[in-house]
């Protein structure tokens, strides 16, 4: 082909991992990139690499190839070969692969018979290319990964990423090294990323040798396309039948984080014709059903829902082979634990689970042993304590109750026309009467408890666009809400946990952008005060000096006289107060479990997995049959879907900040 850049062709962004004299091009027309080699005019679309040294004797990987190499100027169709997952033959202790001659085969604890159900192709031998692919597909052991040395190390470092198992491959750190399918890169290069964020560097490189994975991770890491990318290659794998179920099952605590789940699978895999639904609560099963008859590859669901459709005999699990638990300890806080495990027992033994959790409690601990086989691993960030994102600057303010509502329209009033806040309450009365209140001079709604799916989707569809930027909720919309651009978070009434705490204020400072948090504090609140100044010395914040008093013992008075302005308060106390927001009583938790209780000081402690599991009972082999009863739950013990808890209330303002 003509050397030279036209139209149609153009020069693809400098990839230092590119051996030399090679150049990547982009195809104007497809958007697929391909590699030109100016020496020898060779085309290819497969990435070339750079020759390596042999392996050391003790290398968990061996490589073997043939010193004649044929070089391939053809894509691989993965859809005209049935090739099996990395783990043909069984994944070994360590889940490396060993490449000898072509084939890839595992040593090791699990056995042929629990091996995911898919295709072992012509006697589970994959064609070994010279461009570093497995039938089109990224090989692990020639991988395009940061090499294990001082520059995996260094890259963890710089990202604060910890990692526990044996042999943790090296993250990738761009996604051309991932070795993606060109349509799906297309698709992830479109929609602006430059490179993956510290969890999907590390984790893709664990998951794409088919291992189990516990991810402690803040929210708005980029955790979704974390399991949602391993997934996608698993399919083009797997070539399973959808119409006699599913292969990908991804579990979610709220029908807003799984809606949205499913809208990033829509996005990053419809051109690859991967088809999905969501199942959640607080909508008609009728449409949900349909999807599931005519066959999906990916479920998104929550645990209420997806128990519903199971008793009524309406979906088969049976070709599950790839399990997601998104925000674990959050479904566990809101007592899904037993439909988690009644789903399970519906599910293969063989199967590869991943786990994503922003905390580490003892209870995801348990249940990742149960579930969970030789997982690895994977920190991000403090993994000593629960901490919150830098890139939020947080205000703590102590203020009366009657003076509330006040303060938040000063806020309110101090930003850009039209930015995006949300403002959290402790009760469902709270978020009607404030949303009402603030709706006379700004566009503002209240998502809670009691309306139906549609009036819900209606309101968080005019907050997403900007038409009514300002959202009052409860802790029900805390963490499974994701929306863009969100620049003020306003704790109205301080949550029940530090936790909460962390996770209303991350609704903002997401996606590499800055936030700004507000919170109102009173003597109600003194028994967070100690773990509140943690937070904010470990994101360098400032302390105001009453929450120091609080801390110590001190206490602050209700006195009017008390709350009057000084030294110290990070807001303007001589304006006036409207009454009518005393102290109300907060909701009861209708979950059940601890989820309204604070651990101790220190309970954040993220031990390793095998560390964790020390103290727990030991777990079960997953040899056994699926449906052996091995897991235990109490059948009596049905926690209500808290996806069908939502409300959508309150009058809808007109948009922008008046006077």
């Amino acid at each position: 082909m003509a050397a030279t850049e036209t139209a149609g062709v153009r020069y693809a962004p400098e990839d230092p991992s590119l051996p030399k004299p090679w150049r990547a091009l982009i195809d104007g027309k497809t958007g697929f990139i391909y590699y030109w080699n100016p020496d020898t005019s060779v085309t290819q679309y497969q990435k070339p690499v750079a020759q390596t040294k042999p392996a050391s004797p003790d290398a968990s990987v061996s490589v073997s190839l043939s010193s004649s190499v044929k070089e391939s100027s053809q894509v691989t169709n993965d859809d005209n070969t049935a090739v099996g997952e990395d783990s043909v033959n069984g994944r070994g202790s360590n889940g490396r692969p060993n490449l000898v001659s072509g084939e890839i085969s595992y040593q090791g604890a699990r056995k042929e018979q629990d091996q995911p159900n898919i295709p072992h192709g012509s006697g589970g031998s994959l064609q070994r290319e010279s461009s570093g692919r497995v039938n089109g597909l990224s090989a692990i052991a020639d991988g395009p990964a940061v090499r294990d040395g001082p520059s995996a190390e260094s890259y963890r470092r710089q990202h604060e990423i910890t990692v526990t198992g044996d042999n943790v491959p090296p993250p990738f750190t761009s996604f051309e090294a991932v070795g993606l399918p060109p349509d799906i890169l297309r698709e992830v290069l479109q929609a602006g990323f430059s490179a993956p964020t510290p969890i999907q560097a590390q984790s893709w490189a664990i998951a794409f040798q088919s291992r189990d994975i516990v991810a402690i991770a803040k929210t708005g890491s980029g955790k979704t396309l974390g399991y949602l990318m391993p997934a996608f290659r698993h399919l083009k794998r797997c070539h399973n039948n959808p119409k006699l179920g599913p292969t990908v099952l991804v579990l979610s605590p709220t029908r807003e984080l799984a809606t949205q789940i499913q809208d990033e699978a829509e996005k990053f895999g419809s051109s690859s014709k991967i088809s999905c639904t969501c199942l959640y609560g607080g909508a008609p099963k009728g449409p949900q059903l349909k999807d599931l008859e005519r066959g999906v590859d990916i479920v998104v669901a929550t645990p209420g829902r997806l128990n519903d459709i199971l008793q009524m005999g309406r979906v088969n699990l049976g070709q599950i082979s790839y399990m997601v638990l998104d925000e674990a300890d959050r479904m566990l806080d809101m007592g899904f634990e037993p439909q988690i495990r009644k789903i399970v027992k519906e599910i293969p033994a063989r199967r590869q689970t991943l786990m994503y959790t922003a905390t580490w409690p003892k209870e995801v601990r348990k249940i990742a042993a149960d579930l969970l086989v030789n997982p690895v691993q994977v920190n991000i960030g403090n993994v000593d304590e629960l901490v919150a994102n830098k890139s939020i600057t947080q205000h703590v303010e102590i203020i009366p109750p009657m003076e509330k509502q006040r303060r938040v329209e000063q806020i309110v009033r101090s930003q850009e026309p039209g930015s995006k806040i949300i403002i959290f309450c402790a009760t469902k009365k709270m978020c009607d009467q404030l949303s009402r209140n603030l709706s006379r001079h700004f566009g503002a709604a209240a998502i809670h408890g009691d309306k139906n799916q549609s009036e819900r989707d209606d309101v968080l569809n005019k907050f997403r666009t900007g038409s009514c930027p300002i959202l009052v909720a409860t802790d029900v919309a805390a963490r499974g809400l994701d929306v863009k651009d969100i620049r003020v978070v306003i704790n109205y009434d301080f949550p029940k946990g530090i936790e909460d705490y962390v996770h209303r204020i991350g609704r903002t400072g997401r996606g590499g952008a800055t936030g700004v948090a507000h919170s109102f504090f009173g003597d109600q609140d003194a028994k967070h005060a100690s773990d509140l100044i943690k937070i904010l010395e470990g994101a360098n914040q400032r302390v105001p000096d009453e929450i120091r008093g609080m801390a110590s013992g001190g206490g602050f008075g209700r006195s009017r006289s008390q709350w009057g302005s000084g030294p110290g308060r990070s807001y303007d106390s001589g304006y006036g107060g409207r009454d009518g927001f005393g102290n109300e009583s907060r909701d009861s938790n209708k979950y059940g479990g601890g989820r309204n209780e604070v651990d101790a000081p220190g309970s954040y402690h993220a031990k390793s997995f095998h560390e964790g599991m020390v103290s727990l009972p030991q777990k079960r082999s997953r040899s056994r049959s699926p449906t052996g009863g091995a897991h235990r739950f109490d059948s009596s013990s049905q926690a209500q879907d808290g996806t069908q808890t939502l409300l959508v209330a309150g009058a809808l303002g007109k948009a922008g900040y008046g006077g």
